[in-house]
């Protein structure tokens, strides 16, 4: 964000088309700075996203959302920058790009550059305007590092960068990186970026400054389990279920974990008890990354995703540890037994808005919507 501003101009979108096995990611960059470039990149970004979504021409869809933006007091256009990235089931991904700087992409630890197709903006009055259109199948360890100019403008007027970064400093940048690190998280490549930009511009940002980065990987799988079968008979096929899952593994409830105790011939550890606001604490498994409390803990989980931000510390409290597993893996499998716990059970509630199910399922929501994450609900 720019010093002295409030609001960032910069605006991010993203959204999965769960259908379809597509993914949207949408960077706004709005004239000025504050709540009227906020404004002009918001809108840009909602509108370039629903139609997006429903497949719509990109030229044909910039010629609509250009002409919605209001105009200054003085009648002048008002602009906002964009950059849509779609990726299609890992089989294509598209890169539009109008007017932020040229999204880069990183193939075996090198640039790679696709084929760029300029494509006019529909209307009289878009004369000129073009967008930058790149498409390419990925493989497993593309980067792709997209931005607003204030990733690429940053140090302008320095004497270490006179004519600001530039598009060639940051390709370099970013090799660098990946040759110290080649499996570095798209986290943390993101975070190294954004650091040098403030160090670019002494701590004390010139210009508002995003920068995203997408890494094609294998998937990493995860099982979280919570809740006994609803049929006893079934005891042993859940348990099998559980055994053969070849993942990291955790348990949220004490009697689900007394099942799988049992059918497994193991032992529960009670770790040392710490005060967690009241969560009770976790145990220890074989074969299990840990094993906690189950609604309580589960709904301490709900509320940390839902607040959820990049500056967001996870400490090492029972729930915590559960966001941590969460966000590190890409594939999630929840096992949520339906059998009734009394002690959580309203008699007069229908078995629809159990509490246990009632929380899953916004986990399960904020994981897929806000996270990317693919989760495989599945109850027994």
């Amino acid at each position: 964000m720019t010093a002295g501003q409030i609001v960032c101009g910069d605006v991010f979108h993203s959204r999965r088309i769960s259908g379809e096995g597509r993914y949207i990611l949408i960077l706004s960059d709005g004239l000025g700075h504050g709540i009227r470039a906020n404004v002009l990149a918001n809108l840009t970004t909602s509108m370039a996203m629903n139609y997006t979504s429903f497949h719509t021409k990109p030229e044909i869809a910039a010629d609509i959302f250009m002409r919605v933006l209001p105009r200054s007091g003085e009648g002048k256009e008002s602009y906002a920058t964009f950059t849509i990235i779609e990726i299609d089931n890992d089989e294509l991904v598209r890169i539009i790009n109008y007017d932020n700087p040229a999204t880069q992409i990183f193939r075996f630890g090198k640039a790679f550059v696709p084929r760029e197709l300029e494509i006019p903006v529909r209307g009289a009055e878009n004369k000129g305007k073009i967008l930058r259109v790149r498409e390419f199948k990925p493989l497993r360890g593309d980067r792709i590092v997209f931005m607003s100019d204030g990733v690429t403008q940053s140090g302008l007027g320095s004497k270490l960068f006179p004519m600001g970064w530039g598009d060639g400093q940051l390709a370099q940048f970013i090799q660098k990186q990946l040759e110290r690190q080649p499996e570095i998280t798209a986290t943390r490549l993101a975070r190294k970026i954004m650091n040098q930009v403030e160090m670019n511009d002494q701590f004390k940002m010139k210009d508002d400054a995003s920068c995203g980065v997408i890494n094609f990987r294998e998937p990493r799988e995860f099982m979280l389990i919570t809740g006994p079968p609803f049929y006893k008979i079934k005891d042993q096929d859940f348990v099998r279920m559980v055994k053969d899952f070849p993942g990291k593994k955790i348990i949220c409830g004490g009697t689900t974990a007394e099942i799988i105790a049992r059918e497994m011939d193991l032992n529960i550890s009670i770790q040392h008890h710490y005060d967690w606001e009241n969560i009770p604490p976790a145990a220890e498994m074989e074969g299990f990354e840990m094993v906690t409390e189950g609604i309580l803990t589960l709904g301490k989980v709900e509320e940390i995703l839902e607040n959820y931000t990049s500056n967001t510390r996870l400490e090492d409290s029972p729930p915590e540890e559960v966001v941590k597993l969460l966000l590190e893996h890409d594939v999630i499998h929840i096992l949520l037994g339906m059998r009734i716990n009394r002690a959580h059970h309203d008699p007069e509630q229908p078995f629809e808005i159990q509490m246990r199910k009632f929380v899953v399922r916004r986990i399960v929501k904020i994981l897929e919507e806000r996270f990317f994450k693919k989760v495989n609900l599945e109850f027994i």
